[in-house]
């Protein structure tokens, strides 16, 4: 399953295509990323902002990451087939601008959306999902829970139920769209799906698998745990929706008070 779509690379086509392992400068040398807490966000006014900061980015663009959960819906991407939709019912139908097939968010779910230069962070676009996975896994290590990635199927599973997805654009060397971690949540709407277009895919979630923790405290440990895996500085700051728009936005950050 193809979980990213690229478009041209500000470089050329290949600028993107570097070495998945070839380090990038000392985190040091850049500024740490800039990470929101958005909160409750509507899914569309999210997208569109993704899309508007992707396209606005300039070569010295600070490098953002933003967390926050989803009221429920379901998101098409790209390569999506109709047929995976097996009942939405009243959750709305999005399609959307990512690599992969159908997905479910809704609360209780992490979703983490990194607006990353990967050109600068010298990532290819394997690396990138790499990365991504590392993060998850070493965050469900953390808790006693064996999680591993898988090549052919990109995501984060626990045997061979999934524990997260990833779905990924990259455009002009910088991606959007990300990756999204159930934590405690109402699974039953992934029932009314091929999830990530795989019939009978089980998913679960971090409650289930002995972790009561809330979003915000996923969130405080993912998120040095994310820098740390793409070669970011982690300076321990959050911004609370400073510089988004209150269409997007709702709710108290998870940085410490």
């Amino acid at each position: 399953m193809t979980a990213v779509v690229t478009d041209g690379a500000r470089g050329g086509p290949g600028s993107c295509g570097q070495r998945d392992d070839a380090p990038g400068p000392a985190s040091a040398q850049r500024p740490p990323p800039l990470v929101r807490w958005l909160g409750r966000a509507e899914y569309e006014p999210t997208w569109r902002a993704m899309q508007h900061f992707t396209d606005a980015r300039e070569p010295d663009t600070r490098d953002e990451i933003w967390f926050l959960e989803h009221p429920p819906v379901f998101t098409q991407g790209m390569s999506g087939k109709p047929e995976h939709l097996l009942a939405p019912g009243e959750i709305p139908v999005v399609a959307i601008d990512r690599g992969g097939q159908v997905t479910y968010h809704g609360p209780g779910q992490l979703v983490v959306y990194p607006l990353l230069d990967i050109r600068r962070l010298r990532l290819g676009v394997r690396g990138l999902v790499v990365a991504l996975e590392s993060a998850l896994v070493a965050l469900a290590a953390d808790h006693g829970i064996e999680a591993t990635g898988k090549r052919d199927a990109p995501g984060v599973y626990v045997g061979e139920r999934k524990l997260a997805s990833l779905g990924l654009r990259v455009r002009r060397g910088a991606s959007f769209h990300g990756l999204a971690l159930n934590v405690d949540m109402d699974l039953e709407p992934f029932r009314r799906i091929n999830p990530c277009g795989y019939a009978g895919l089980e998913m679960t979630q971090l409650r289930d698998l002995g972790v009561e923790l809330g979003l915000q405290e996923v969130a405080r440990e993912l998120a040095p745990l994310l820098c740390r895996s793409l070669g970011l500085a982690w300076d321990g700051q959050w911004v609370e929706d400073r510089g988004l728009s209150p269409s997007v936005r709702s709710g108290p950050g998870p940085g410490r008070t």
